[in-house]
């Protein structure tokens, strides 16, 4: 008899509560991801709650894709995501790097810069100066230069670099390599976990771009996806008004409720896409410098 009577009651209680929690966590995409595919006639004669429609259709999506607004939003919110992601990972491995080397000069004082901004944050008013004074306001590079480089990320990755063995930057040396050289051709190399898992880290942080984007864009035309979708949600440009669901079909007028789901479904699938691609190095990534020896 394998276990005892508590023991398989026990189980079957946390299974079903994991099944529970499970069906909880998923239905919310689920909703989502049905109702942006939902025929609009369909949703609005079941008065918006479709659980497995009958009739399918993509007129949310041809909506959003032949929106300019939509498809500009969702350029700079691709070029914040790659060309931030690449640049924020050349500085913040540079960084790391740098103050891992014990020959660096002053690099205790750097530590000390870096922890400082961890610490305190400086606020709303000396970040806008601060932009302003650069001449980046309306500018996208203002989403990108400002958090170029996470302090908490160049520390996780300066220990990454501690464990990388002194030798095999002397033998570099030795072959003729300088410091640039052996930077990119042996220690970066060598560092797929860490630059995988803190690049989904920068990728997630820029695409979700939405607080400085409303602090230094003005110019509309340069709004990254997320400042367009929280419009979505609080305009009523599309709002339906008194119309019965035949007078809305009738008129080519889609549920704005669709047109939001289906806003969040191309938000939402650039970064779940990209994850399993990463997954193999995550794990690695994310446990960089918790043990030493």
């Amino acid at each position: 008899m394998k276990g005892s009577f508590g023991g398989r009651i026990f189980n079957i209680v946390n299974a079903v509560a994991l099944v529970v929690i499970g069906i909880i966590t998923v239905f919310p995409l689920y909703y989502v991801f049905i109702i942006s595919f939902t025929d609009p006639y369909e949703y609005l004669q079941k008065s918006g709650f479709v659980l497995f429609p009958q009739s399918w259709s993509l007129g949310s999506y041809r909506y959003l894709l032949d929106t300019d607004t939509f498809k500009n939003a969702t350029l700079v919110s691709t070029f914040l995501a790659t060309v931030g992601t690449g640049l924020s990972l050349i500085f913040t491995s540079a960084m790391a790097f740098g103050i891992s080397r014990k020959r660096l000069r002053g690099r205790r004082i750097l530590m000390l810069m870096i922890l400082l901004t961890i610490l305190f944050n400086p606020g709303i008013i000396p970040n806008y100066i601060v932009v302003r004074d650069l001449g980046m306001i309306n500018s996208v590079w203002s989403l990108i230069i400002p958090v170029l480089i996470s302090g908490w990320n160049a520390i996780l990755m300066k220990s990454f670099f501690d464990s990388i063995p002194v030798e095999l930057e002397d033998a570099a040396m030795i072959d003729g390599c300088n410091d640039i050289g052996t930077f990119f051709r042996i220690v970066l190399p060598l560092s797929a976990p860490a630059l995988a898992a803190f690049g989904l880290f920068y990728a997630v942080g820029y695409w979700n771009t939405f607080f400085n984007a409303i602090l230094f864009i003005n110019d509309y035309t340069k709004v990254p996806l997320q400042v367009v979708l929280r419009t979505m949600l609080i305009d009523s440009e599309t709002s339906t008004g008194g119309a019965s669901a035949a007078e809305m079909v009738s008129e080519n007028q889609l549920p704005k409720q669709t047109i939001k789901m289906a806003a969040v479904v191309i938000a939402t699938v650039p970064i779940l896409a990209v994850y399993p691609f990463l997954q193999k190095h995550f794990a690695k990534g994310v446990m960089l410098g918790s043990v030493k020896g």
